[in-house]
Order: structure tokens, then sequence, then C-alpha cells
């Protein structure tokens, strides 16, 4: 798992901390998270493992060769070229483009189609929307009864669009180009997870449905499940590239966010709209004090803070105005035990982080509280 310390302090992710669940292009969508300035957690859920090798694979580019289908199924850029690029290292690169020349090739969204024409070939029709349903809708309308449809596979079967096609009469070939299988190294997931139960991330970007549901599987192998979906519920946001990704989170009960076009870019944008939309806005001693997950803005500076801190500041937040005693404070402190002096060491240590120490007014004998501005305080009395 991977996380940086030093972060810029500007951005609309700064101070917030993203757990990226993908193995592939995870550098591209990290960089573009940090770039925002966001801490990054990652911990692939998944491996891609080539099928250059596989004996399905030559079984399924042989068949195609010997009886040509009528449909051509491409539904992933990597998917389509390693197909290619497989059957060239078997020698029948030239026979297979040879017979996907004279059927009809449909492609599921832009990049399947850079990658079609990149081998010389042109798609007959790609969806707008990017969606096997909108592909499934078009065989289903043209009718498939008798004909041959070879579906290029994207790490996991596709049921329910291999068993409408049959169910209408066509004969389908799976051409599994590559499958998704758990991480070598399970320990940055394990983190990862420990990470979303502790809510030490803010957000769990997903790119794949295979990614989703092995998190959520290694959580029930873990016996977190349920720990794991309750963070995700409430506290952690679950940002996913498109609905098909969202699948297995939607399954649990669990509500997630997705852009409008389903790019990486796109998601971060969503990201930078989101987070700073959920954190706690606050009018404290004359400022503007913002908490994000492991940082404060005061009046727009940034403010790391020690996670000890961020725990007092949050239990301080959901009474603004209020006296919150020390043996409260004391339970917000993870891992402190019974000492209250351990309440004032990071209350220090806090008010140091902030830089400007009015914020939060010891009250004697009684506890801590933050100095919420006058005008503020009808608003929050009664919260």
């Amino acid at each position: 798992m991977d996380d940086e310390q030093q972060q810029p302090d500007q951005g609309p992710l700064a101070g917030f901390t993203v757990g990226v669940t993908a193995a592939r292009r995870a550098d591209e969508l990290i960089a573009l998270l940090r770039r925002r300035g966001a801490a990054v957690l990652h911990a692939p859920a998944l491996r891609i493992v080539p099928l250059a090798d596989d004996g399905e694979l030559l079984a399924a580019t042989k068949e195609l060769i010997d009886h040509v289908p009528d449909v051509v199924v491409a539904t992933t850029a990597i998917g389509f070229r390693g197909w290619v690029e497989a059957a060239d290292g078997w020698g029948l690169g030239e026979q297979l483009l040879d017979r996907l020349r004279g059927v009809e090739l449909l492609a599921r969204g832009p990049k399947v189609k850079g990658a079609v024409r990149a081998t010389g070939l042109t798609e007959e029709w790609s969806p707008a929307g990017e969606s096997m349903a909108e592909v499934l809708d078009r065989l289903l309308a043209e009718g498939v009864d008798g004909r041959r449809v070879a579906v290029q596979l994207h790490g996991e079967p596709l049921p329910g669009f291999v068993e409408a096609l049959r169910a209408a009469g066509a004969e389908v070939v799976p051409v599994p180009v590559y499958r998704w299988m758990p991480p070598e190294d399970i320990g940055p997931v394990d983190r990862l997870l420990d990470a979303v139960v502790a809510r030490a991330v803010d957000a769990l970007t997903f790119t794949s449905a295979p990614a989703a549901a092995s998190l959520l599987s290694r959580a029930e192998e873990r016996g977190l499940i349920g720990e794991v979906l309750a963070a995700l519920g409430h506290d952690v946001l679950a940002a996913c590239v498109g609905p098909v990704t969202a699948l297995p989170l939607q399954a649990r009960g669990l509500d997630t966010v997705q852009p409008e076009r389903f790019r990486l870019g796109p998601l971060v944008q969503l990201l930078c709209q989101e987070l700073p939309g959920r954190a706690r806005v606050l009018p404290v001693a004359g400022h503007r004090v913002e908490i994000r997950g492991h940082a404060v803005l005061v009046d727009g500076e940034l403010k790391p803070v020690p996670p000890a801190g961020m725990s007092l500041l949050r239990a301080l937040a959901r009474r603004p105005g209020w006296v919150v005693p020390r043996a409260e404070l004391l339970r917000a402190l993870p891992g402190a035990g019974r000492d209250e002096h351990a309440v004032e060491t990071a209350m220090a240590r806090l008010r140091t982080a902030l830089g400007t120490p009015k914020l939060i007014q010891t009250v004697v004998k009684r506890g801590y509280r933050l100095a919420l501005d006058p005008a503020a305080d009808a608003k929050y009395a009664d919260t």
C-alpha cells in the first residue's frame, strides 16, 4: 500500500485520504488524485492474468478462424489488443484479422473502437453510452436466432449478457482474453480494509466490478464485512467509475457516486466536488474552520493534524460550542487507556497544529469547547 505523506497545500482534495483499489492504470489515477492534493492509499484488489499461453483462448481463436462468426463483440481495448497479440504469437494473427473483416463487429465505447481501428479493422457500431446493455439491446432488436456471436470477455464471465443471447437463439462463443485473480500480496488490501473500518480514508475508488467484489469478499473472509459496510454506508464515500462497477456495492445496499462520463478524470473531478461538500465547516473564534479527513483548513490554509488531534476535534465538532468533558474526549482517543493526561497532551499538539490556540477553549475542571462565534451559538444551541 502506497501512502504519500508530503502533499501540496493547495487543491480541492487537500486534507483528504483516498483509497485506490485499481490494478490497471492505478498510477494514472493516483497521479490525478495527488495533483489535487489528496493523500493516497493504494491496495490493488485484483491482478490481471493474461491468457497468452492459455488453451481456452487458443481453442476459441482456432474455432472462430475455422467457423467464422456472424457477430463479434469487443468489450475492452486491453482485451481486444491482447487477443490479437496472442494470436500473433501463435502465428494466427493474420488469419484472425482476415476473418474479423467480414463480420459485424461491435465495439463497446471509444477506447475499444481505437483498439479495433489500430488493427486495421472498422467497427460497424458502438453504443453512445458505452454499456453492454446497449449492445445487448441492439443485438436482440436485430435478431440473433441461429447466429454465431463471439464475445470477448473482460476479466470475468458476462452471464446475464451471454444467457440473454442464448435464450434468443444465438450460439455464443466466449473469448476469454484475461482473468482477474486475487493479488499475490493480500497485505495492502488488509491494511486498506483496516483503514476503512477506522475511518482513516475519506473515499474509496473503484474502477472495475471485480475489484469491488474482491474487496468485499476479503472483508468477509476476515469477518469485517459488517464494519466495512457500516463505514461505506456513512463515513467513507464509495466512488465508482461507472454503473457496472458499482453493482457489487449496490447489491449490498450501499449508495455510490459515479461521474456522468465513465473515465478516470471525471471520477477525480467528482471527488473534488463530493469530499469538500461533506466536510464540516464552522465559524470559530472569528475564523472559518473546515474539518477534513486528516487536516483542517483554517481560513483556507491547510493545517495537517495528527490522528489523535483529529479525533479530539471531531468530538468537539459534534457539539460545537458545548463543553465536552475530558472523560468523553478520552474515549474518543484511539488506544488512550484511562489516563486523562493523554487528552491534555493530544490537545496541546492539536492547538499547535492548528496554529490558532484560541479556537479551542479550556473550561476549568470541566473539559474543552470549540470557541464558536456568538452569532452561530443559536444555530447550534440544540445540536
